[in-house]
C-alpha cells in the first residue's frame, strides 16, 4: 500500500515537472537590449515585435512582417526557384548554403504579391536569417524581377530592408547587383510607378549603398542602424569621435537621409495613406 501512494506522488510530481518545463517554453522571455527588461515574448510577438516597456524594435521573421503588413489570403511567393549557388567556391560556403535548406530558410530576401488594405502591391521583405540578409545574385535577381513586374503591371513596391550588406561569399558578383538593382529601379521609376522603401535595424554595407536607399519614399522604423560602413570603422579611420547617434534613423531624418521614421505598428496604415495619395486602389 505504501509503494502505491509512493508511485503516485511521484507521478504526481513527474506530471507537474513536465507541466512546469511546457510552461516555461511557451512563456519564454526576452531581455530587451535598449531597457534590460525581461519580457515574455509572446507578449513582444502581440506588439508587433516591440518592447512593451521601452518600444525597442526587435527583429522579426519574414512570416511576422507578412502577417503585420499583408491581407489575409492571396499572397503569392514569387521567384522562389532562384536559390544561391557556390559560384566561387568559397570556403565552407556550400555547407552553409546546405544546411540554410534544410531549415527551410529561402535565400535573402522573399518576394511577394499581395494586398495591402485591399491594395494590390509586390512586397520584398530581407530574411536576416539568411547569411544577416546579405544580397548575394540571387537578392539581386529577385529585386530586378520584382522590379521589372512592377513596371509591366503598373504595381507599387516596397522592400523592408535589413540586411550586412554585399555576401562576401559571392566576391565581385555579390558588387554587380548594385549596380543591376539600382537600373532595374531607374526603369520602374522612369515608368512613373511608386517605390516606397522601409528601413530597419541594421541596413548597412552595399544594400544601403544601393537599393536600399533609392526609394521614392523613405522611411526607418527608431533608432534604426544605417549606414555603409559601421561606426566604429569610420571612427577608427577618421580619428575623430562621431556625434551622439550618428547613423541611426533620427540623426539620418535630421539630416535629411530619410522621410520618416514611423513606429513598426504604425506602418501599415501608413504605407496605405502614402498608396491612396499616389492613386493606388
Amino acid at each position: 500500500m505504501t509503494s502505491l501512494i509512493v508511485n503516485h506522488i511521484k507521478n504526481i510530481f513527474k506530471y507537474n515537472i513536465k507541466k512546469r518545463e511546457v510552461n516555461v517554453e511557451e512563456n519564454s522571455f526576452l531581455q530587451c537590449p535598449q531597457c534590460k527588461s525581461m519580457i515574455y515574448k509572446k507578449d513582444i510577438d502581440k506588439n508587433y515585435g516591440i518592447c512593451i516597456e521601452c518600444e525597442h524594435h526587435f527583429q522579426i521573421s519574414n512570416k511576422q512582417w507578412k502577417n503585420i503588413l499583408l491581407d489575409e489570403g492571396n499572397r503569392i511567393e514569387l521567384f522562389g526557384e532562384y536559390t544561391a549557388n557556390d559560384l566561387l567556391k568559397f570556403p565552407a560556403y556550400y555547407d552553409k548554403l546546405k544546411s540554410l535548406k534544410r531549415k527551410n530558410i529561402n535565400e535573402g530576401i522573399s518576394i511577394s504579391e499581395a494586398k495591402l488594405n485591399g491594395i494590390k502591391v509586390l512586397v520584398g521583405i530581407m530574411n536576416t536569417e539568411f547569411i544577416m540578409g546579405s544580397m548575394g545574385a540571387v537578392v539581386g535577381e529577385r529585386i530586378t524581377l520584382m522590379f521589372e513586374k512592377g513596371l509591366k503591371e503598373k504595381l507599387p513596391v516596397i522592400i523592408i530592408a535589413r540586411s550586412g550588406g554585399a555576401r562576401m561569399q559571392e566576391g565581385i558578383v555579390s558588387l554587380m547587383q548594385m549596380v543591376k538593382t539600382s537600373a532595374s529601379i531607374k526603369r520602374y521609376s522612369d515608368g512613373g510607378n511608386l517605390y516606397t522603401v522601409v528601413l530597419t535595424n541594421p541596413t548597412t554595407g552595399g544594400v544601403t549603398a544601393s537599393f536600399a536607399m533609392l526609394g521614392d519614399i523613405i522611411l526607418a522604423e527608431p533608432e534604426a542602424l544605417i549606414g555603409f560602413a559601421g561606426p566604429r570603422v569610420i571612427q577608427q579611420t577618421i580619428k575623430q569621435t562621431l556625434p551622439d547617434g550618428f547613423q541611426r534613423s533620427e540623426f539620418l531624418l535630421e539630416k535629411g537621409f530619410v522621410d520618416a521614421i514611423v513606429k513598426r505598428s504604425d506602418l501599415k496604415e501608413k504605407l496605405t495613406k502614402i498608396l491612396k495619395i499616389h492613386n493606388y486602389k
